[in-house]
């Protein structure tokens, strides 16, 4: 927990969080970094400056009962040197007296061994230097927190009730929540304030502007020269501008020699496009012409033939008009002929009744019968004369 004009809850996750103090040390070096643009200002104002610093971390370890997390250690040992740590162990109403007073012992002898520097109460001062030497022996701090007020005896009190009893929070013999209130805002509030600017933020600022190329001067060295840090920042800056601009040109050739290979490939895979299209094209001419080649042979054939019909058609109308009378004539003929054959046949029948009364004579009667005998060939009744 970081406190400054307000309070600031940050919480980590697990061990296996990797830089999960990273936005607390973000959050911390932003403060200071407005800090420093407002003193850089060519006006300052500074009196009505709204200061968002962080002055103390209030940082909570967990009651394992054992030892610290190394992602604690971790942590605390990138914010020692950018704020005043008070280490607190939470939830302390879950381990026994005397499990406390080891974990305590322990959690001091880690953090002094792994080179962690947590805030240390003030004892320079003659009126705090007694009480500020017993309250650095009580740290890490052990506290309980409730929301809920319990009736103890006549009064209400902010506590946690469970079935075997009563953890008081403002207790001195439960917890020491008293304690610590009692170091942050009434003994030792001015003295975190100090710390957090004559230490931390100075440092902050030092890098800072070491960094921009702003040096302290000893006595044995040359006395600074802020022409001369202003042209080195300068050609260090125009140096790296350069550096960037060939990275970018060379980024950008790159990109370029990427896109014509790509174009290649594209224009590439079009051409044999092309070529492929291309050969069905021929193919499908190719067959078109056949079939036009044949309809064309079909349609001189389909002409000749016509051309032969509409020769012929003036000999069969004629032929057709001739038919009808030829079949007249024939007519004509045939009932001559039968009207012959019927004079014949009488004559016949009469030369047979005769016969029949008195015989013919031979030489008479067989010329007779071939004539008739013709004639009935000839006859259309001959069926029914049979």
């Amino acid at each position: 927990m970081l406190w400054a004009s307000g309070i600031r809850s940050i919480r980590m996750r697990g061990d296996g969080a990797v830089c999960s103090y990273r936005p607390i040390v973000d959050y911390i070096d932003a403060q200071f970094e407005n800090y420093l643009q407002e003193e850089l200002k060519i006006r300052r104002s500074l009196f009505d400056y709204h200061d968002t610093r962080i002055h103390v971390c209030l940082y909570f370890i967990t009651p394992t009962g054992h030892s610290l997390k190394s992602l604690d250690l971790v942590t605390m040992k990138k914010l020692d040197s950018k704020v005043n740590i008070i280490p607190i162990i939470a939830k302390a109403d879950t381990i026994s007296k005397s499990e406390l007073h080891k974990f305590k012992i322990k959690i001091m002898g880690e953090l002094v061994s792994n080179g962690v520097q947590i805030y240390q109460f003030p004892t320079d001062d003659e009126a705090v230097a007694e009480i500020n030497a017993v309250m650095n022996a009580h740290l890490p701090f052990a506290v309980v927190g409730s929301t809920e007020e319990v009736k103890v005896g006549n009064k209400l009190v902010r506590a946690r009730q469970y079935p075997w009893g009563v953890v008081q929070v403002e207790n001195e013999n439960h917890c020491d929540f008293v304690k610590l209130r009692e170091m942050l805002i009434r003994v030792n509030m001015e003295d975190l304030r100090e710390q957090t600017h004559s230490r931390h933020y100075e440092l902050y600022r030092r890098c800072k502007l070491e960094e921009m190329g702003f040096q302290d001067s000893d006595g044995d060295s040359q006395p600074f020269s802020l022409q001369e840090t202003y042209e080195a920042k300068r050609k260090e800056f125009l140096s790296e501008l350069q550096r960037k601009e060939e990275e970018m040109r060379q980024m950008f050739v790159n990109k370029v020699k990427e896109t014509e290979l790509e174009l290649k490939e594209k224009e590439r895979e079009l051409h044999e496009k092309f070529e492929h299209l291309k050969r069905v094209h021929q193919e499908e001419k190719r067959k078109v012409e056949g079939k036009r080649r044949e309809l064309e042979e079909e349609t001189n054939a389909f002409h000749r033939r016509r051309a032969a019909l509409e020769a012929l058609r003036p000999q069969a109308l004629h032929t057709a008009l001739q038919q009808p009378l030829r079949k007249d004539k024939d007519k004509n003929r045939s009932d001559i002929g039968a009207h012959q054959s019927g004079m014949s046949l009488s004559n016949s029948k009469v030369m047979m009744t005769k016969a029949s009364v008195e015989p013919l004579n031979c030489s008479s009667w067989w010329p007779a019968m071939q004539c008739c005998g013709c004639l009935v060939r000839d006859a259309t009744w001959r069926e029914g004369f049979l």
